[in-house]
């Protein structure tokens, strides 16, 4: 058999067992263990990739818990989440962007209500992903503590997969993840003038 013959049948086997595995988990909880995740760096594509692991797991029948730290606005990919895939549980915590204006007591209280949310949510051992989407951010901005984000890690149930995004992760959390991605900006079309976009940043 050629050996391009061969990868197409490796390839039909695993899809078909994929979606057994799929049909047969959906409706309730099948990882053994959950890792710890993080995606960072300073380019474009953590919440991008973020967003395509929950459709990823919603797709395997798991349950997805998303909690969008800094962001006030739904941008479009949140509409469709909340309207068409049950599976992914979405809730925001933000008062809008901080880049050009000092943070406030409104700022501080909704990550502080993320934080306390994230770690319900996390204790209840419901959900098979946990993702806290730009928590990093809130970090830096002082809006939250390192003894918050070591309380999340430590609330993680060892059967759910938790991922935490954003610039400026810290070294020592970095130390504690099972998986870091650094996305790193090499050229971006900003620069050009090219403003965010419906359906491609926003």
């Amino acid at each position: 058999m050629r050996a391009g013959h061969r990868r197409c049948d490796t390839w039909r086997r695993d899809a078909r067992r994929a979606s057994q595995t799929r049909h047969a988990t959906r409706g309730g909880r099948s990882m053994n263990k959950g890792y710890f995740q993080i995606y960072t760096g300073n380019g474009k594509g953590k919440t991008t990739a973020a967003l395509g692991l929950a459709l990823r797991a919603a797709g395997a029948g798991l349950q997805v818990y998303l909690g969008q730290f800094m962001k006030s606005m739904e941008y479009h990919e949140i509409g469709i989440l909340k309207e068409r895939v049950p599976e992914i549980q979405v809730e925001l915590f933000g008062m809008g962007c901080i880049v050009d204006r000092d943070a406030g007591i409104p700022d501080i209280r909704a990550a502080r209500t993320g934080v306390k949310r994230a770690l319900e949510v996390l204790r209840s051992g419901s959900y098979d992903l946990v993702i806290l989407d730009e928590i990093f951010i809130a970090l830096y901005f002082n809006l939250i503590t390192r003894e918050d984000l070591e309380n999340l890690l430590e609330a993680k149930p060892s059967g759910t997969e938790l991922v935490m995004t954003g610039r400026y992760a810290p070294e020592w959390l970095l130390e504690k993840a099972d998986l870091v991605t650094e996305m790193r900006e090499v050229r971006h079309y900003y620069e050009a003038g090219v403003e965010a976009r419906d359906g491609i940043e926003r």
